[in-house]
């Protein structure tokens, strides 16, 4: 069983999938958008198919002292539209604190530009997420 993960942005958004053991993630792409909030969902629910995930992890941004602010909002706003699209697919939210910021350190650790490579990093995050919610369902 594989499940898709997304890091939600108002430009970006970064997918991972997991490896069909459900142990490890990896980045798949970037999705390029700006307004039209149906090419992020048609492209979410076309890899959803590819994919035959039942699951889709969303990164909900919590701020750090775990209160909600604006993106959650926006965040869960998504999650709705999603649901409303694949109401066959479970869409679960879990708390990405820290995860740009830790696949931001991991580019520049590789020696990667992370100006030149933001989708890079959307994805990257995306793997974080989804490894942590793997890492937590295998305890």
């Amino acid at each position: 069983m594989r499940i898709l993960c997304i890091d939600y942005g108002d430009a970006r958004i970064g997918v991972a999938v997991s490896d069909p053991m459900g142990w490890t993630a990896q980045m798949l792409e970037t999705i390029q958008w700006r307004g039209d909030v149906q090419k992020p969902l048609d492209r979410i629910c076309e890899l959803a198919g590819q994919y035959q995930c039942p699951l889709i992890v969303v990164g909900l941004p919590k701020n750090m002292d775990g209160s909600s602010g604006f993106r959650e909002e926006r965040t869960r706003e998504f999650m709705e539209r999603l649901r409303e699209r694949l109401p066959e697919v479970e869409i679960k939210p879990w708390d990405e604190r820290l995860t740009t910021v830790m696949a931001q350190r991991a580019m520049r650790d590789m020696g990667i530009n992370t100006k030149k490579q933001k989708g890079r990093i959307d994805q990257m995050a995306a793997a974080f997420i989804l490894q942590s919610y793997l890492d937590s369902i295998q305890k």
